[in-house]
């Protein structure tokens, strides 16, 4: 008997778990929404209606008041779910063609809930789990809360609660020393001296067998 194949996962739960990521500083809400967009494979009708927004983009969005003023101002400012879903609204009307003055009067009198659901249903199946997403996935892209964010997503859990152990550092020879863990079984076998003098003694027959 064939197993059922899963049905997709609706955009609009992938688009919430967004959500868990904010907030962002501006530089990292740019990111996101450029990651997002490019990952999703919109393409624009006019290439004069690039996918990346910038920093620069972001704050003329704001000062048209298509996108909310951020918390905060200067560098303590600070961007929330809410932002992202502006920022994406405005950039998919616009690689559809429309003018910012179209744009601001479809926008206009909308609720947070509208303007997610228009997200989600322009971006579709293509739209990419946090998690999955390559742009934050590369060392040294993502930074702030997005990277500390993406890093706790993807870090396997704990499998079981350990307590913290100390460790031992014995001399060895000259220029080396052995760190062991205070409870290691090899400890219990006449203590650090014996533990020092076998471990001499496999380094010097590993350097006359070198030698030969």
């Amino acid at each position: 008997m064939t197993a059922a194949l899963s049905a997709p996962v609706d955009p609009l739960v992938t688009l919430r778990e967004y959500r868990a990521l904010a907030p962002w500083g501006l530089r990292d809400l740019t990111a996101l929404a450029a990651g997002i967009l490019d990952a999703s494979g919109v393409v624009p009708v006019s290439a004069v209606a690039r996918s990346r927004p910038t920093e620069r983009t972001i704050r003329f969005y704001v000062a048209r008041h298509l996108v909310n003023a951020p918390d905060g101002r200067g560098t303590a400012a600070t961007y929330g779910y809410r932002h992202l879903l502006q920022v994406l609204a405005v950039k998919l009307r616009q690689m559809e063609g429309a003018t910012l003055e179209t744009i601001e009067h479809d926008l206009a009198g909308l609720t947070g809930d509208a303007v997610e659901r228009r997200v989600a249903a322009a971006l579709g199946h293509q739209l990419p789990r946090p998690a999955d997403l390559q742009l934050l996935r590369g060392p040294g892209i993502a930074r702030g809360r997005v990277a500390r964010a993406v890093e706790a997503w993807l870090a396997p859990p704990p499998s079981e609660s350990r307590p913290a152990s100390l460790c031992r550092r014995i001399p060895v020879a000259p220029g080396v020393e052995l760190l062991v863990d205070d409870g290691h079984p090899a400890l219990q076998l006449g203590g650090e001296e014996a533990l020092a003098a076998r471990v001499r003694t496999a380094l010097d027959e590993a350097v006359r067998a070198a030698l030969r």
